[in-house]
């Protein structure tokens, strides 16, 4: 039997690893338990089964079975009994098994830290352990942010291709020019630990260049005109294109999703650049008109997810000293301080609190419908010029005009200085080419000039990217957009020609009125409904023309019933807004330029208990986007949204509209062409219909028609009285003041259209239409339900045939 040969300390020569008594039961414990508790530290993973019993194991004696049958010869080595239980058990022994130590000369062992890989030549047992919390640096592995080579990849920067770094060119300076050197760039705070302790890090060889590749939640929603526009813009601002310039305008018409390639050109110069692990910039500007803050904010939310990013959205909530707080914190910061990365902002707010950025290094500014920085003197463009900042894109909707006035100031923003001064840029190129135009210039002077022009356009266009709508119809439902020409009703009639045959009006012709804007939109409020005016004092006389039911505005007292009757234009609407409830579950945008008209659009609403919303300048910035979102929700009860064309006109998607109504037309027919797109955007489902209201024979018509012929007021709003004596001579304004009572459009009058009869019939049909040429569009007269205009494809229009409220239309189809 195998006992435990006990030892006195007297005899003990290591006292250390003398095993202590037998302990007593703990608290109740069995005498296993307090066994466990004693037994002496054995590594993680040494475990092995022990035999059961602790006797040793029973000694047999070795048997030699060799030459016992006489067939060993010599020389041969007989099998020992290892040898034919290590053959025996060949499968096993493939696998090493660990074997055991002897316990008492393992113990007695100095304790060592247990490595995975121990190797005796590169492991030192008296090296102290490393300590806690310490770790080796890990190996800077130079790659992309995301894999250039994966299936829907979308690469914006190949240091292969475009790289055109030149190896830096060494100026030799004496010592004191260098003293003398200031770096602008560098902050004078924020210094690192190791420039403090004056440390200089050894950089051994330059990084290599890696691509930058489009993040691949972006580049699967990216259709192929926006992968386009998004390679444009990287290429623009980062200097590919001409080192001296990094601004770009981005024109492409609404709805092609100028937000999104946007969105996506921040993303990736906050996150990536050539030089790996390192961002092209640290701090984004959005700057936008204040109904849209909100609706960005929502934007960065939907294409990058909910926690990519947190925008700085300025809506506000914030009171005065609060937002200046804000904003000192946001410029501060830099590094791996900076927690809010983009700042939202309108133009009106960043116009205000400019200063407050003190000089803060941004790296992109964003300019939302920036048809706003046209004017080169006005306050607004003043301020965002004076932040410092090289990156900038201008982004408008809007179709850029041949003014070379608003060329320059637009260029001049993106690319300052890029194009020579104000002077100089009138210098080289605006007389010459003026010159070249003029029908009274010499073929030298027009030689001179189309030079000129060609040299300006070459140098222009490789910043400005414009693509039409027509990309659009691959991915949209088809657009009918019509201009119904309605004819004025006999009480507005009789108050037009008297209005225009009065004493002021002709005095006004002779070039003696001083007014001639007044007398211009009081024309035009009268198209749209005689109770926009005060007639007993707008026009003194017109009493005679009162039908027997006309009460005067002051006199009606709690009567809110809109007279729809006194207006062709609104009597058609009412037809138009029955029909759609009755018989459909579209929704509809109402747009004016004027709140009084949305005012009678409230109460013809309120009246027919129509479900309404409405944005108009007076609502709060904060509120607009949850009102947006309320009208786009399908299961809303509202079905009318009213929209003033100058707060909500920019921008907007209200898609969950597919009718919209244009109720009188802007001198700025980029005013309207950013109203009408409002519903025919990505996400829209349904088809399409568009209605601008147009007075038959009217000032409206004549409205429409510089829009149409692109004439000298189609780029301007007229704002003063000495705008409109310099764009009109005195034949443009006998014109403007003119009714023609007997036409069913005067616009077609003016066409001399080829595909239509005398009597206005149309017996060709349109083949290509051009959205911007209403001339190449198809047109129809209203000449019953019989005619060509009883089998149009819109019932509200099919249904006008009955009446005489409507003339003529002009119809555009998308596709």
């Amino acid at each position: 039997m195998h006992r435990t040969k006990s030892l006195s300390l007297s005899d003990s020569g290591d006292k250390e690893n003398v095993p202590p008594p037998k302990a007593a039961r703990l608290y109740g414990g069995t005498p296993q338990s307090v066994d466990r508790l004693i037994k002496p530290f054995k590594c993680p993973g040494t475990a092995t089964p022990t035999r059961t019993s602790e006797r040793a194991p029973r000694k047999r004696r070795k048997i030699s079975y060799a030459d016992a049958d006489g067939s060993v010869e010599d020389g041969d080595k007989p099998y020992t009994n290892e040898e034919r239980l290590a053959l025996a058990t060949r499968d096993a022994n493939k696998y090493p098994v660990f074997k055991v130590k002897d316990k008492d000369s393992t113990f007695r062992t100095r304790f060592a830290v247990p490595l995975i890989n121990k190797q005796t030549d590169g492991y030192n047992s008296f090296k102290p352990p490393p300590l806690l919390g310490m770790r080796a640096g890990a190996v800077f592995v130079a790659k992309a942010l995301h894999d250039p080579s994966g299936e829907f990849a979308i690469v914006l920067f190949d240091p292969t291709v475009d790289d055109k770094r030149v190896a830096p060119v060494e100026e030799e300076k004496s010592e004191g020019d260098k003293q003398d050197v200031v770096k602008v760039d560098a902050p004078l705070v924020h210094k690192s630990l190791a420039e403090i302790l004056g440390i200089k890090k050894e950089v051994k060889g330059e990084r290599p260049r890696v691509p930058v590749v489009i993040d691949p939640r972006l580049a699967k929603v990216l259709r192929p005109h926006q992968v386009e526009g998004v390679k444009f813009l990287y290429r623009c601002t980062t200097g590919l294109i001409d080192s001296k310039a990094e601004g770009c305008i981005m024109a492409d018409e609404m709805g092609l999703g100028k937000t999104l390639q946007c969105i996506t050109l921040m993303w990736t110069l906050l996150k990536q650049s050539p030089d790996a692990g390192k961002p092209t910039i640290q701090k984004c500007v959005i700057a936008c008109p204040s109904s849209l803050v909100r609706n960005w904010a929502n934007e960065l939310v939907k294409w990058l997810g909910k926690d990519a990013l947190n925008p700085f959205a300025i809506d506000g909530k914030a009171t005065k000293e609060e937002l200046t707080q804000q904003i000192k914190q946001w410029s501060i910061a830099s590094g791996r301080s900076v927690t809010r990365p983009v700042l939202i902002v309108s133009y009106e707010t960043l116009r205000l609190y400019v200063n407050e950025f003190g000089g803060t290094q941004i790296g992109l500014l964003l300019c939302d419908e920036g048809h706003r920085l046209k004017n080169g003197e006005s306050q607004t463009f003043t301020a965002l010029n004076s932040l410092n900042v090289q990156k900038r894109v201008i982004l408008s909707g809007t179709p850029i005009q041949n003014d070379l006035s608003e060329y320059f100031s637009l260029l001049n923003f993106a690319n300052p200085n890029y194009l020579g001064t104000r002077l100089d840029f009138r210098k080289n190129y605006e007389l010459p080419i003026l010159r070249g135009r003029d029908a009274s210039g010499t073929d030298t002077d027009r030689e001179k000039g189309d030079k000129c022009l060609k040299e300006l356009l070459t140098l222009v266009n490789k910043f400005i990217i414009r693509r039409t709508n027509d990309i659009l119809s691959k991915y949209l439902p088809v657009k009918y957009e019509h201009v119904v020409f309605c004819n004025l009703a006999p009480f507005q009639k009789d108050l037009y020609n008297h209005f225009i045959q009065s004493p002021d009006i002709k005095s006004l012709l002779r070039g003696k009125g001083s007014q001639p804007l007044k007398a211009i939109d009081m024309l035009k409020k009268l198209c749209n409904h005689p109770d926009l005016l005060d007639l007993s004092n707008d026009l003194p006389g017109s009493e005679q023309y009162f039908p027997e039911d006309y009460v005067p505005r002051d006199a009606r007292g709690r009567d809110r019933d809109v007279k729809t009757w006194y207006s062709g234009k609104m009597v058609v609407l009412d037809r138009m807004l029955a029909r759609i409830r009755q018989d459909t579950n579209d929704k509809i945008v109402l747009i004016s330029n004027y709140t009084q008209t949305l005012d009678m659009f409230d109460k013809l609403c309120r009246a027919r208990n129509y479900g309404v919303l409405r944005l108009d300048g007076t609502m709060a910035v904060n509120k607009r986007q949850k009102l947006v979102d309320k009208f786009n929700d399908p299961e809303g009860l509202e079905f009318v949204f009213l929209l003033s064309s100058k707060a909500g006109g920019c921008g907007l998607n209200l898609i969950g509209a597919n009718r919209l109504v244009l109720f009188d037309p802007d001198w700025n027919p980029a005013a309207d062409q950013q109203a009408l797109a409002r519903v025919w955007r990505d996400g829209q489902k349904k088809d399409c219909f568009v209605y601008r209201f147009i007075s038959t024979g009217s000032i409206e018509e004549k409205i429409f028609q510089r829009q149409s012929h692109k004439q000298s007021l189609s780029s301007c709003v007229v704002d003063a009285a000495e705008d409109v004596e310099r764009l009109f001579s005195s034949d443009s304004l006998r014109e403007l003041f003119q009714y023609r009572p007997n036409t069913t459009s005067d616009t077609h009058d003016t066409f001399k259209c080829k595909r239509c009869r005398t009597d206005g019939r149309q017996h060709i049909k349109a083949q290509a239409m051009l959205y911007g040429d209403t001339n190449s569009w198809n047109h129809f007269v209203n000449d019953g339900a019989d005619g060509l205009l009883g089998r149009i494809q819109d019932l509200l229009l099919r249904q006008e045939t009955k009446e005489q409220a409507v003339s003529a239309v002009f119809q555009y189809i998308s596709h």
